[in-house]
């Protein structure tokens, strides 16, 4: 009998021992909730409101994180937000707080980064300096336009033989019917996904008009909105990353926010939190 044992417990050890360690999951490999997250300025509660609202990350347009955020569960990914972010201090703190950098905001927009696409990818080897891994641009709009600025930075890093991990878009839908507005952005990230073929991270995106300045719906179709979203979303294993715009809300009246001064969840709020 123990004869028996040993013939059969030498070569499973043996077998064991042969079989090579599982490899370390590559770092966009994160869990449901970790994919869900927010933007943050500064607002009296952030740091509790941050933690009450179950974000797996954050981010707060910077290379570092903000002061007025304490310690919290939810992860910091750093930002380059444009041209003058460029700078051997910034890209020093965006390392310590890798593994993946974001790049510039909006630089299709005079209000925002403001880039042509030569300047962006003059600059982006300064990011790759980083060795980080790094999300394209953000775009506020035009992500599957052939031509548009995305698209021309995308193939300009592939002739100048750039790395672009992951690709960054905004969305602000302004049909305030939670479902159809679902449908026009599932729409949308699925054209820039056919497009580039590459992981999207959603970095911004709320129910939001800018007609006439911007305007918000009510918070129960902002919830209604969140759920649905959160649940096409998951459908897309290719979405790694998303952020709800934003954390904080105004003290009164209609906002994408979810929590008020104080952190005081509103409405959509309590729904984001509630997300599995």
């Amino acid at each position: 009998m123990k004869r028996l044992v040993a013939l059969l417990v030498v070569p499973l050890v043996a077998a064991l021992l042969a079989t090579p360690a599982a490899a370390a999951p590559a770092p966009d490999r994160v869990q449901a909730r970790d994919v869900r997250g927010v933007g943050v300025w500064e607002m009296r509660g952030a740091t509790k409101a941050l933690r009450k609202s179950r974000a797996g990350w954050y981010h707060a347009w910077t290379a570092e994180p903000p002061a007025y955020v304490g310690r919290t569960r939810a992860a910091f990914v750093p930002m380059i937000w444009g041209a003058g972010s460029v700078t051997d201090e910034a890209l020093a703190s965006a390392r310590q707080h890798g593994p993946w950098l974001l790049g510039f905001n909006e630089p299709d927009l005079g209000e925002q980064a403001n880039m042509s696409v030569e300047q962006a990818l003059d600059l982006w080897p300064r990011l790759e300096s980083t060795g980080l891994q790094l999300v394209s641009p953000a775009v506020a709009y035009g992500g599957a336009d052939a031509g548009g600025w995305l698209d021309g930075f995308m193939s300009g890093a592939e002739q100048r033989d750039l790395r672009v991990d992951a690709v960054a878009l905004h969305w602000y839908g302004g049909d305030w019917r939670p479902r159809r507005a679902v449908g026009q952005l599932t729409d949308y990230l699925d054209a820039v996904h056919d497009r580039y073929g590459k992981p999207i991270w959603l970095t911004e995106v709320a129910l939001m008009r800018f007609d006439d300045g911007p305007r918000v719906p009510s918070g129960k179709v902002q919830a209604r909105f969140v759920r649905l979203m959160s649940r096409a979303l998951a459908e897309r294993e290719w979405v790694s990353r998303w952020a709800w715009f934003g954390l904080p809300a105004s003290a009164k009246g209609a906002s994408s926010g979810l929590y008020r001064p104080g952190a005081r969840p509103t409405t959509v709020g309590k729904a984001y939190a509630a997300l599995p």
